[in-house]
């Protein structure tokens, strides 16, 4: 893998002075929407838009500045974009929230009236994010729809020389929930081979924005252990190797929208396990808190608790990531 110098640039200005990537993650919609709506006890079709746009703002504005980067979306995060921090960067999501219900694959949509040169020249972008729902054993036409997608967009990417990350969400295509002890035995096998799928050099993605290899309910003795096992402590920290061995791009570990103490965890494990990671995008486990406090109490609350309870999750997330790797080894690339 090699990087473009206006690529190189941009991934510069998404990492810290060690090139870690230590960003925070602010591009939901449809599940903000909805859990805004439940903390303020009415319907999700009533959160207006200039909700959604105050409450990125406030977090945008306390998190930044102790982030490398921010990711937002366009519909909704632009206002919040202005408010970062001058040390972040920022990440701008391409992708429609959630995915096609009405067929079958899960797949994937670009939002409509925003392109890749958009995002760039217009919106101000230092990188492009897809998430895209993965399973490695749906049919070969669905996975090759979604790969199809995904080089278009790492084509778009290079033609305006900006950073691309991916994230990928695996799900079994036979309809195994996904938070059950059968998904969890399963779960490391998929991720590792999405990892694996997606480090391609056809897919010119630079950066593997991923899922631990694990459900850490299911890890023995983990702090939201249940008493019911899919793998002990070593079999956990052999599956975060394995899935690293398989990545030739540098790839970073996303949140997945479990707590603070919980994802902390996951850090903990990746690091014990030797894995060359390059940092987080970390997303509901430094803000969801405060969700609840904004929906009863409005924006000044949440700005006030952002300040004592999200700069904690932050601050502990930030020293968690003190054994990640640059991401310029993966990348093969010199930086002073």
């Amino acid at each position: 893998m090699s990087l473009s110098p206006g690529k190189l640039q941009h991934m510069k200005a998404l990492s810290n002075e060690k090139g870690i990537i230590a960003a925070a993650a602010m591009d939901q919609r449809g599940s903000l929407k909805k859990s805004i709506a439940a903390a303020k006890g009415i319907p999700a079709d009533q959160v207006t838009n200039e909700q959604m746009e105050e409450f990125k703002v406030v977090v945008s504005k306390v998190l930044t500045p102790h982030a490398s980067a921010i990711l937002l979306d366009p519909e909704f995060g632009l206002p919040a974009a202005k408010a970062r921090a001058k040390n972040a960067g920022l990440l701008l999501a391409y992708e429609e929230t959630g995915y096609d219900h009405s067929k079958p694959g899960r797949l994937p949509d670009l939002l409509p009236l925003v392109s890749v040169k958009r995002l760039k020249e217009d919106m101000g972008a230092d990188a492009v994010k897809i998430l895209l729902y993965w399973a490695p054993n749906d049919t070969n036409y669905i996975n090759d729809l979604k790969g199809a997608f995904i080089e278009r967009v790492g084509a778009e990417c290079e033609a305006y020389d900006i950073p691309f990350f991916c994230e990928f969400i695996v799900y079994d295509a036979n309809g195994v929930d996904e938070k059950s002890l059968e998904f969890a035995k399963a779960k490391p096998g998929y991720v590792t081979a999405a990892m694996k799928e997606f480090s391609l050099d056809k897919y010119k993605i630079d950066v593997l924005k991923v899922e631990v290899p694990i459900n850490p309910i299911y890890v023995e003795g983990s702090v939201v252990f249940k008493g019911q096992a899919a793998y002990s402590r070593k079999e956990a920290l052999d599956h975060f190797r394995r899935a690293a061995d398989v990545a030739t791009k540098p790839f970073i570990y996303l949140s997945a929208g479990v707590a603070n103490n919980v994802f902390i965890e996951n850090l903990a494990m990746a690091a014990e396990s030797g894995t060359d990671y390059s940092g987080v995008l970390c997303g509901r486990a430094t803000w969801q808190d405060g969700i609840k406090v904004y929906g009863e109490k409005g924006a000044k609350a949440l700005e006030d608790w952002l300040n004592g309870e999200g700069l904690k999750n932050l601050a502990a997330v930030n020293a968690a990531i003190a054994e990640a790797k640059p991401w310029f080894k993966k990348a093969g690339v010199a930086v002073a």
